[in-house]
């Protein structure tokens, strides 16, 4: 068992980190090119509404982002932990690591990082994921880690989401990130409606929509908190494993309630001030119009001003006289 340099034959070489996240930094690139373009054109608009617009075009920018990219990370759920625990399995050799345990709304990433990276001839530097989503076996997932010869603490953090542990929490997990990610869907949806109404200048619908969407949202993060099970305690040696919610789904809770926010404002403001809501969205034109209609009005009359007499068109012509 300790051939070839005193490795074990049935662990690879050290798996490298989990791939970058691409699909996240596709939907970046594509809301940052969006602001990028319409930053361009924003010199073509004059006057106040510049701001206005600018601030309007931030907003639902950042809202669509936030509601879309939520649905692919993993950090809904996030823990660390500082041990000294055993690295491979029959091997009384114990390391200094860190572990990670992050769980998003399709599955689970554990983490594995030497303290230092390099200890025991090897470089301890590992993420693996296990899919719960729809079309995506955890088990299985869970089986191939242990063909794979996986460090035993990841298979350790993996075996308590399992269908087979004694946690039970597998299922609490899977059907509330379903849950959670249907109303997020949902969510996207009414946002574009929202944008969609704004641009037509249908205000308090749009405002409705905004409402709707900033209920979806919380209403995800609800589907997600509501389990039966208790967490499962995931101890190494004398310390042990908490997660607590991480970075998305507090940025949901903010932007939820934002769109609130933001929808019960409009919602006031087209029903008491309905003109502030129309300068607000550039929809005040009664300043242009009084312009208009000034500089369409006749001149005051003068001593140098002529006076054009029109008759009738019968007689075809057209008499001009001169105030002397």
């Amino acid at each position: 068992m300790t051939l070839w340099n005193g490795s074990y034959p049935f662990y690879p070489g050290a798996n490298a980190c989990f791939p970058f996240d691409t699909t996240r930094a596709v939907i970046i690139t594509v809301f940052l090119s969006m602001l990028v373009m319409f930053i361009i054109i924003l010199p073509g608009i004059r006057g106040r509404g510049r701001l206005f617009w600018f601030l309007r075009l931030v907003l639902a920018l950042f809202m669509g982002a936030v509601v879309l990219t939520v649905q692919f990370t993993r950090d809904w759920e996030t823990g660390w932990v500082q041990a000294k625990t055993s690295y491979k399995s029959f091997s009384p050799v114990q390391v200094n690591m860190d572990i990670g345990l992050h769980i998003g709304l399709a599955g689970v990433n554990v983490t594995l990082r030497g303290n230092p990276v390099n200890q025991i001839n090897e470089t301890i530097n590992y993420n693996e994921h296990f899919p719960w989503n729809f079309g995506a076996d955890y088990d299985r997932s869970y089986s191939e880690g242990l063909e794979k010869g996986l460090p035993s603490p990841i298979l350790y953090v993996a075996e308590k989401f399992s269908t087979q542990s004694p946690c039970a929490v597998h299922r609490q997990y899977r059907i509330a990130g379903h849950y959670a990610s249907l109303t997020l869907w949902l969510a996207f949806c009414t946002w574009l409606i929202s944008i969609l109404l704004f641009s037509m200048s249908i205000l308090l619908y749009g405002g409705h929509m905004l409402l709707l969407t900033a209920a979806l949202m919380l209403f995800s993060l609800l589907f997600f908190t509501v389990r039966n099970t208790p967490k499962c305690p995931i101890q190494f040696g004398p310390v042990s494993l908490r997660t607590d919610y991480g970075e998305s789904f507090w940025l949901t809770l903010a932007t939820g309630l934002l769109c609130l926010l933001l929808g019960l404002g409009i919602i006031i403001l087209n029903s008491v001030q309905p003109e502030k809501l129309k300068l607000i969205f550039s929809l005040d034109k009664s300043s242009e119009e009084e312009v208009w209609d000034k500089s369409c009005l006749p001149a005051e009359p003068s001593c140098s001003a002529q006076d054009v007499l029109m008759v009738p068109l019968g007689k075809l012509c057209q008499v001009t006289a001169t105030q002397l």
